[in-house]
């Protein structure tokens, strides 16, 4: 479909761009510009980075479609700031531009790269199979990406993104950060809600039906060792993750998709993350996809106005995690 007026999330992400730009000395960021004169903004590697920082990237990485803030919770007490997340958008936000499903990878000696792009730079080049199935395609001028990662990706690399956005490298910014620092744990954890639609769309579920939502999940503390902070990311969402989406269509579809997104039902819940990582010697494909979802689960069905609730916050485990 042709983007609605209003609804290029590049567009919208650009100024949120201009803004982290002017305020890169506040939240502690570096802004450069790389070989190919694209826009690289370090927020956490060379850079010390902040939350503030990664509340930003955040809403960046969901291109403008989304609130993005934190606020004290009582779910967690142990670990009382949470990080809220709603869209009512939530499709286009979470998946079309959120969603880390861009694999950039190089094999070249010692350039050799590799990580996963999220943000609305997605939605303009649609090189992931999720296009497939969303509509929405965005034809902006300029392009913004979000990498977890120490580097910035080679000039290679940056050309290849620019010309898959259609964009010129000097158009293209490219926001970098690695999971350990502040503003990468931060917008990592900001992903409760997409997620949630994820898995939904994994479980089957029509995306047209998912017509608002919002999430939230505890701020992990930080880690310098980057599987246990990935898996701090991660126990964040699956054990105090927690998430309601707004549905239209049959009752009994609504109550059904609460029974299955829950974390809990998979095979492989009840340890760390990390622990889990470990065990399978760092192969994410051998983890069960259906692990990745938030603890708890509320749906609502507009027609009939109930709600479904499905899962419970794992105290224990997350302690476990993050202590």
């Amino acid at each position: 479909m042709n983007t609605p007026p209003g609804m290029s999330v590049n567009e919208r992400a650009a100024k949120l761009v201009a803004r982290l730009v002017t305020d890169a000395a506040e939240l502690r960021i570096d802004v450069s510009r790389g070989e190919l004169g694209e826009t690289l903004i370090d927020a956490g590697s060379q850079s010390l980075g902040s939350i503030a920082a990664g509340l930003r990237i955040a809403k960046i990485c969901m291109g403008g479609l989304g609130d993005v803030r934190l606020a004290p919770s009582a779910a967690t007490p142990r670990w009382p700031w949470a990080i809220l997340v709603h869209s009512s958008n939530p499709v286009i936000a979470c998946l079309a531009s959120q969603y880390a499903g861009w694999r950039l990878s190089l094999k070249e000696g010692e350039n050799s790269f590799f990580a996963l792009g999220s943000g609305p730079a997605r939605a303009l080049a649609r090189r992931e199979p999720l296009f497939e199935v969303l509509t929405y395609a965005d034809s902006a001028a300029s392009a913004t990406l979000v990498i977890e990662s120490n580097l910035p990706p080679p000039a290679k690399v940056v050309a290849k993104v620019a010309q898959d956005c259609r964009v010129e490298p000097e158009d293209l910014t490219i926001i970098f950060a690695p999971t350990q620092s502040l503003a990468g744990g931060t917008q990592i954890v900001a992903r409760a809600l997409e997620v949630a639609l994820h898995k939904t769309h994994e479980l089957g579920f029509p995306l047209e039906r998912i017509v608002d939502g919002m999430g939230t999940a505890p701020l992990c503390p930080p880690h310098p060792d980057f599987v246990i902070a990935m898996g701090r990311t991660n126990d964040a969402i699956i054990f105090a993750g927690q998430v309601q989406l707004f549905v239209t269509g049959p009752t009994s579809e609504a109550r059904a998709l609460a029974g299955s997104l829950p974390s809990k039902a998979s095979r492989d819940y009840g340890r760390p993350f990390a622990e889990i990582f470990k065990a399978v010697k760092g192969d994410f494909y051998a983890i069960d996809p259906m692990l990745f979802s938030p603890a708890k689960i509320t749906v609502t069905a507009l027609e009939t106005g109930e709600s479904f609730q499905s899962g419970e916050i794992d105290l224990s485990l997350l302690d476990a995690s993050f202590a």
